[in-house]
């Protein structure tokens, strides 16, 4: 029996056909919206939350008071959200911007902390916004000291971009001089308060080896195009109106938009990447309509895989086929392993005398920073860890504690009580080969896929630099003249710092490695990952940056690579 062509969708596969296709619309996948967009490339951009857009973010002007629980969350909110709620940064105001946990789960088989948005513009809306140049202090070190495998590019490859990044987003920070922390293209830096400026004096003055900066923050200190100047509310994480920050939703999905060549498709889970042995080359990608479960296929010359290090680690290796029985582009059985995440958990503080009648302006969304100090340049023979880690923090004037009622405690919590000093840090994770993720065939999630494992943990190394960690904080507040030192150690699990890297790492042989230089997969040529799953360290630096800049090189790449017909 024949089919009567006037009730087939015909035209079908040409709807669905588009240059390119994005998986994820974070950090990296909205530069390389941005970028493939001003290149002429007509783009899908595939997002599995739901659409957001600038700047209309629900809760971005409310008062505290406006919200029910006084910002707190619920016995229910936790029930639900049984894995967000280990983060700080998960609170009434912007709850709405993450996963639901118990309809989205994932196996343990170690605690790992996935914090995860579900909206466009991913964890851009929700990062803390540092911004970091790494140095070959980080791009050599896996060399230097036989981890892993040597990264494929080092600081000169990637400076370029770091400038051309920097220029767009707008990074406020002070060039520092700094040979591990290079300078960047800054507007200019936040102020430290007068407490801030005692520590760096006191500091840099007993030390050598330390310096105290202030932060590199994607703040705006001055507005760029139409996206206005920071108002120092500090309610960054609920989406800022003005676009004083940068995000997706800010910055580079507007200008992607604007070239008429974006389809941005939310409530979009990407499956799978669809190969084809004949050509080996990948077509497209399979996706479930999250509102629907409608299975569809769309189609591309070139794939760009930005959905996160987890997410992306699970589409490849989910991306079965004759040439790729265990994930597409998987002939180095590097996909899914040398999972990485910074480790945190400091909380170090002093009381400061004195500076009774200074204040400070506003709620500056920037810390100070304490650049890494140890293991550098063969020194620190006492050190029994490799790497290093950073501190972070600030001075602040406490809310007087009372226990009066009425007009009476309204006027004591008016007035600003002491000063006090607090330090954090992050620290550097090493790759181990069996951090990984693996797709647990015996368990389905929602839609009948197999669940996603993980198996993670931070090792010896890292549990020595955590313990140099509060030795040195403790160091650094007594250095500073600062009384009734405070430090609380508690060294947090993978994923909980949200640097998640690793998983599909960059490198210069196809047999240990995944991705070329350029981000390139080494077995499927029309295939690039630039999110954090192609990080082959972690450094202990804010990697944002980094991947923004890995992104726009890797987009300029591909397109002279089509260009080329090489792709």
């Amino acid at each position: 029996m024949a089919y009567d062509s006037l009730n087939l969708n015909l035209k079908s596969k040409p709807q669905h056909t588009f240059d390119a296709i994005i998986v994820g619309s974070g950090i990296s996948g909205g530069w390389a919206a941005k970028e493939l967009c001003e290149k002429g490339l007509k783009v899908l951009l595939l997002e599995r939350g739901e659409d957001v857009r600038h700047p209309l973010y629900p809760t971005a002007t409310k008062d505290p008071w406006q919200f029910e629980h006084r910002l707190n969350l619920t016995e229910e909110d936790k029930r639900t959200h049984p894995i967000q709620s280990r983060h700080w940064s998960f609170v009434e105001d912007n709850k709405h911007y993450y996963i639901q946990d118990l309809e989205n789960p994932y196996e343990e088989e170690k605690r790992f902390d996935w914090i995860r948005g579900d909206i466009v513009g991913g964890r851009s809306l929700l990062w803390s916004r540092a911004c970091y140049r790494w140095s070959d202090l980080d791009f050599d070190a896996n060399k230097k000291e036989g981890i892993a495998v040597d990264w494929p590019i080092r600081y000169k490859d990637i400076a370029p971009w770091y400038d051309y990044v920097e220029s767009y987003v707008g990074v406020s920070g002070h060039r520092d001089g700094i040979p591990h922390l290079p300078d960047g293209n800054f507007l200019p830096p936040f102020e430290m308060n007068c407490v801030e400026e005692l520590f760096k004096e006191k500091i840099e003055k007993q030390f050598s080896d330390k310096r105290v900066i202030m932060g590199r923050y994607a703040n705006l200190t001055r507005a760029i195009g139409n996206r206005g100047p920071c108002q120092a509310r500090n309610l960054c994480h609920r989406g800022c109106p003005y676009g004083a920050y940068f995000s997706s939703n800010s910055a580079t999905l507007p200008a992607a938009f604007a070239t008429g060549n974006l389809t941005l498709r939310p409530h979009s889970i990407v499956n799978k990447v669809i190969y084809d042995e004949q050509t080996q080359r990948a077509t497209g990608v399979e996706v479930i309509d999250t509102l629907t479960n409608e299975v569809s296929e769309f189609y591309a010359r070139l794939i760009f895989l930005n959905a996160s290090t987890v997410a992306t680690a699970y589409i490849l290796l989910h991306s079965v086929s004759s040439r790729f029985p265990n994930g597409l582009g998987n002939d180095s059985d590097q996909v899914g392993r040398n999972l990485m995440d910074h480790h945190k958990g400091l909380s170090a503080t002093a009381d400061v005398e004195g500076f009774e009648d200074s204040y400070y302006s506003g709620r500056r969304p920037a810390s100070i920073y304490v650049p890494r100090f140890r293991n550098l340049q063969g020194k620190d023979k006492d050190a029994d860890f490799l790497r290093g880690y950073y501190f972070g923090g600030g001075a602040y004037r406490k809310r007087n504690n009372t226990d009066q009622i009425g007009a009476a405690i309204k006027e004591a919590v008016a007035k600003p009580g002491s000063w006090q000093m607090s330090l954090h840090a992050f620290g550097e994770c090493l790759p181990y080969a069996d951090n990984r993720i693996t797709l647990n065939q015996t368990k389905k999630d929602k839609w009948g896929r197999p669940l996603l494992s993980v198996n993670c943990d931070f090792r010896q190394n890292e549990k020595s630099m955590n313990k140099d960690i509060s030795a040195k904080a403790e160091e650094l507040l007594h250095t500073a003249g600062f009384s009734n030192i405070r430090v609380r150690n508690v060294m947090s699990f993978p994923g909980n710092s949200n640097h998640e890297m690793g998983t599909v790492r960059m490198g210069r042989d196809p047999k240990t490695s995944v991705l070329n230089a350029f981000n390139q997969m080494h077995a499927v040529k029309n295939v690039f990952v630039t999110d954090g799953s192609c990080m082959t360290s972690s450094s202990c630096v804010n990697p944002s940056l980094t991947y923004m800049a890995l992104t726009a090189r890797a987009c300029d790449y591909a397109v002279k690579q089509i260009n080329k017909r090489e792709i």
